[in-house]
């Protein structure tokens, strides 16, 4: 059984008469025909009653009419469905990111996407990038920013592109006594505020001041993105971010002399799985919006775009 058959059977049943569905369907009458009598052999049985001048259901095709409306009303409705997320007016994208960047990136690059596919769901998932890569290979993300390790080295499951070299900075209560910039080696005897384990911050910090030869004291320690920067404002102590963060945060800012403290943020998906158009296009989205930014001058001091 064909759609093509069901619509020429839909068309005869509701013209009763050959020629005028077959002027309805586009087709030759003599085709139509003989799409329907294929129909009836293989139903086993004939629809309509042929007479001179009048064509009547039989009650096969009475009890066919219903059903071959419906399948046909289905069939539209899907290709319907298909088109809508092909023109991306549905679709879903699961996106992965550290809480870091859920804070800063992620929300201005989601609205400008949004507004542009309003039809289409977005998932956020945060986590640590060493997790994010691990869900991602997995296949239950599409798309996620992570920070990739010191020695450049991905999961060799995932297509990685670099998107920016962001500073870490050292963020207080109130201003480092007007100085412009602090070393490393300053931050021993300090106690300062801490990520939980799992922040590639966390990490990063504690191997600058190893590097510097001391291990840092902590004043809490433990929080997520919120509860830093609360404890920070509390005055409970000082703690490193990412700039990004730290220029919306209403803290106050001291970068890092020179080497410094940085980490390089990129767009990772599965090497093996084809994007979806949802999720090509929100990647396209995210490059876009990090090109205007460093075209416009409005990525914070210290972050550097590292795209072609």
């Amino acid at each position: 059984m064909q759609l093509q058959q069901l619509r020429y059977f839909v068309a005869v049943a509701e013209t009763r008469h050959f020629t005028r569905a077959a002027e309805a369907a586009h087709v030759a009458q003599p085709s139509l025909s003989q799409q329907i009598r294929a129909l009836e052999r293989e139903l086993g049985a004939e629809l309509f009653h042929r007479t001179r001048g009048n064509i009547a259901l039989t009650d096969a095709g009475d009890a066919l009419l219903p059903l071959a409306r419906r399948i046909l009303a289905d069939t539209e409705s899907a290709r319907l469905a298909v088109q809508e997320t092909v023109q991306l007016r549905r679709g879903r994208v699961r996106l992965g990111a550290p809480p870091s960047l859920c804070t800063s990136l992620v929300p201005d690059v989601l609205r400008v996407f949004r507004d542009r596919y309003p039809g289409v769901a977005l998932l956020v998932r945060e986590g640590g990038s060493r997790d994010l890569v691990r869900t991602l290979a997995a296949g239950e993300l599409d798309l996620a920013l992570i920070i990739t390790p010191p020695s450049g080295e991905a999961a060799p499951a995932l297509d990685v592109t670099e998107l920016l070299h962001e500073e870490l900075v050292l963020v207080s209560r109130s201003a480092e006594g007007r100085r412009r910039k602090v070393r490393v080696a300053e931050l021993r005897g300090r106690p300062l505020v801490m990520f939980r384990e799992g922040y590639d911050v966390r990490e990063a910090t504690l191997e600058a001041c190893r590097a510097a030869g001391f291990e840092p004291e902590f004043a809490v320690e433990g929080g997520e993105m919120d509860a830093v920067l609360g404890f920070v404002g509390a005055g409970l102590g000082p703690a490193v971010l990412p700039g990004m963060v730290a220029a919306r945060s209403g803290l106050a800012v001291t970068p890092f002399a020179g080497p410094g403290l940085g980490r390089t943020i990129a767009v990772a998906h599965g090497r093996e799985v084809p994007l979806t158009r949802a999720s090509a296009a929100l990647r396209e989205t995210l490059l876009a919006h990090l090109r205007d930014a460093a075209r416009d001058g409005d990525l914070p001091p210290g972050t550097r775009l590292l795209l072609a």
